[in-house]
């Protein structure tokens, strides 16, 4: 086989073996009619066979699995959430308690806003909306990208949507309103634009989110040793906590699976403790408490406190910080998973805590300071301080290990530099770690930390980052509910009413404060928003660069057939970003090296939530099996074409001229079997013994300069800022794992 050139679909996360179908239309001599008009290659096949393999997706996961992973998830997902008792009351009344019947009203609005947030949003509907396993802002865009061709760069194909988790078609009646909302946003560049700048933003808000989490959070556990001793400075409890965070982000390295199993023995204490303190507090101080579940108290509270009651907001949406986290970490665990613990663990323990809090507060109104610590009865203050403490070193896990997942889902789209991604689970697929990432938030904790000292202020950035990120979500969620789901009209309009009128609220409020802390998050969003901007911005110049610029099938059979190039054995791989098409790079690569291998393969990277990744078995391995297999598939649907084709004019016969009530055309002449198998075997042993001389991994490393009419702006991103990004993150082939000895970088400049 000289010359021959195969060309191959890969993810970038290299897949387990599985035995690849020839789809079963293929196996039939009937209804190919349609088939002329598309060629299956691996991808095709494989994608649209497997559907939902995240063991976390649509798949049926063992209800042991998902009860350990139920387990897990209360340590990693919940710390957040479950460590804001410490400071919410104290936030909620920074000058003091007016009114007694205030601690009624401020109860209530915590009451129902856990109850509306972070229950019925997001772990009865929101997870819902996981892109086959992964949560985030970034999975609810791809999910959009996948039924509506709103991305910007053009790799959309019809596969795509089939290996989403939804395949939901509701009444008829619905597709109407569904059909006019994608055509709206697949016309509108406007509309496209917008969608990703909103899903950049959304994404750098969790990042930064990520970032207040630990600090505020530890702050606040170390911080209760004041209750116990006055020898403890400011000074020495901000040292502690830096101390804490930098053990913290180191132990990041051991992943999610082992992180989980440690931490979530001492979440779960953490949440008996404040449930039963809670109980034993509401029963000896104020059972009458019981009474915010009438939201007239709220009203109520509105009415006596006017604008106080609206900044006071700025403090009861801490309540419920670390909510997003439920959905961002959702690709570690389960929907189920989450749901379970959610429903039996930490709702019931945090309304108890908040309970027992009011309570103890209607009879010492004036220790509002520190209510948390003050209400814990003396003989358990030690060991509530010390799991307090490991409790808010925990909380910034939840955070972490979800921004750890968002990035993982904007590398798939273009959309941040490439970095390492460590899968630290051989069970659990979703659980990875990303050492950079790790270790810019470790640095990022620490200033803040350092710079701010103080809860409060960190408090009033903190608002703004959580409560940003809920609107956003619940904006991607009624396109969903719209376009995928196709929800009905009332229940659209309900949830906007409700739940979009109670975050707007509580948004209104924390802008309120934004000179007084809360600039915070929006300088980490910018910051992260111009990295993902530029790096985005030039990938796809690139895309459409080789696109624009890819060979011909014509163009590459006179390249390969040419005779000014010498062959020699072996087998090259070309890598290629494009979905379909020849890259430049090789056109390049031909007129500088006038030879080439036997076997030329071109694999196109493109990621796909579908298969487990797995690291034990060489990629090479890997691709040459999957190559055979191929062959063998492509062979037979030439076969298969043969088959059906009208020797007078070449086109294809439907199924009625095959199968015709005359039969018409059963002198068809027939493809003879052992001539097919031993052309077939033919080409596999080609690739065999290309191989067996050796492989060589042909990576384009493209030099990207503005053009000579670019402007000054256009210069400035390209030349400088993704020029500088490059230079200082990693190149592709150590995130591909491409061996060194077998590699060879081709350069190539793109004016973009």
């Amino acid at each position: 086989m000289s010359g021959d050139v195969v060309e191959d679909n890969h993810k970038t996360e290299e897949s387990q073996p599985e035995e690849e179908e020839v789809p079963p239309q293929l196996l039939k001599g009937k209804k190919l009619s349609w088939q002329k008009l598309r060629r299956f290659d691996s991808l095709d096949i494989e994608s649209s066979s497997v559907r939902g393999h995240h063991a976390h997706g649509s798949k049926t996961v063992a209800w042991t699995m998902i009860l350990h992973l139920a387990f897990q998830s209360i340590g990693i997902v919940y710390g957040d959430i479950g460590t804001s008792p410490l400071y919410v009351f104290a936030s909620t009344f920074p000058n003091g308690i007016q009114h007694n019947d205030d601690i009624l009203g401020v109860l209530s609005i915590i009451f129902y806003t856990l109850t509306l947030i972070p229950l019925v949003k997001y772990v009865f509907i929101v997870l819902r909306a996981n892109d086959n396993g992964d949560g985030g802002t970034f999975a609810l865009y791809s999910l959009i990208c996948r039924y509506a061709k709103v991305g910007l760069i053009p790799s959309q194909q019809a596969e795509d949507q089939e290996v989403s988790n939804f395949q939901l078609e509701l009444p008829n009646n619905r597709l109407k309103r569904a059909s006019w909302l994608k055509s709206k946003l697949e016309n509108s560049q406007f509309a496209k634009f917008f969608l990703l700048f909103a899903t950049m933003l959304g994404t750098s808000m969790v990042i930064g989110d990520g970032v207040l989490t630990p600090c505020i959070s530890v702050l606040s556990a170390v911080g209760g040793i004041k209750e116990a001793t006055s020898a403890m400075s400011d000074d020495m409890i901000v040292w502690i906590s830096v101390a804490i965070l930098v053990l913290l982000f180191s132990a990041q390295r051991f992943g999610t699976d082992k992180v989980g199993y440690t931490f979530a023995p001492i979440i779960c204490i953490w949440f008996a403790f404040i449930g039963g303190i809670g109980i034993f507090n509401f029963l000896k101080f104020d059972t009458t408490v019981i009474k915010a579940l009438n939201p007239q108290y709220i009203f109520d509270y509105f009415k006596r406190n006017k604008k106080e009651a609206w900044i006071s907001l700025g403090g009861t949406v801490l309540s419920i910080t670390g909510t997003e986290a439920l959905f961002a970490d959702v690709g570690h665990f389960t929907v189920k998973s989450i749901q379970i613990s959610m429903c039996s663990v930490i709702y019931p323990a945090l309304i108890l805590a908040y309970a027992g809090q009011a309570a103890f507060l209607r009879k010492h109104s004036d220790l509002i300071r520190d209510p948390f610590f003050q209400s814990i009865p003396r003989s358990l203050y030690w060991p509530m301080f010390v799991i307090a403490v490991l409790a808010a070193i925990i909380a910034s896990q939840a955070m972490i290990s979800g921004s750890f997942s968002i990035i993982q889902q904007s590398l798939s789209l273009g959309c941040f530099p490439r970095v390492k991604i460590v899968h630290t689970s051989a069970k659990y697929e979703g659980q990875v770690y990303i050492p950079e990432i790790n270790y810019l938030l470790m640095l990022a904790c620490v200033g803040v930390t350092l710079g701010f000292r103080s809860t409060a202020r960190i408090g009033n950035a903190y608002g703004i980052a959580v409560v940003f990120v809920m609107t956003l979500t619940s904006s991607f969620l009624v396109l969903i509910m719209i376009m995928i789901w196709k929800t009905h009209i009332v229940l659209i309009i309900s949830y906007v009413l409700v739940i979009g009128t109670i975050e707007l609220i509580y948004l209104s409020s924390v802008l309120y404060k934004f000179d007084q802390g809360g600039y915070l998050p929006l300088a980490f969003a910018a910051l992260l928003m111009i990295i993902m901007y530029v790096w985005n911005d030039v990938h796809r110049s690139k895309y459409y660069y080789e696109l624009d610029h890819k060979i011909s099938p014509d163009k590459l059979k006179e390249v390969v057939n040419s005779t000014n190039l010498s062959q020699m054995p072996g087998l090259a791989i070309f890598y290629s970003e494009l979905v379909q098409g020849i890259p430049p790079i090789f056109k390049h690569y031909v007129s500088n090296v006038p030879a080439l291998h036997s076997v030329l393969v071109f694999v196109s990277i493109k990621s796909l939530p579908i298969d487990v990744r797995n690291e034990q078995e060489p990629f090479e391995n890997l691709l040459i099996e999957r190559l055979k297999g191929f062959i063998a598939d492509g062979e037979f649907w030439l076969s298969q074409n043969d088959l059906n084709k009208d020797d007078d004019s070449g086109d294809y016969l439907d199924e009625r001229e095959v199968d015709g009530e005359n039969n018409e055309h059963k002198d068809v002449k027939k493809v003879d079997e052992e001539k097919r198998q031993e052309a077939i075997d033919k080409e596999i042993e080609a690739v065999n013994r290309a191989w067996r001389a050796g492989v060589v991994h042909l990576i384009g490393e493209n030099e990207v300069v503005a053009g000579k009419r670019a402007s000054l702006a256009r210069r400035i991103i390209i030349d400088y800022a993704y020029n500088f990004l490059k230079r200082n993150l990693r190149q592709s082939e150590k995130v591909f794992d491409i061996p060194h000895k077998r590699m060879l970088k081709v350069g190539m400049t793109y004016e973009l």
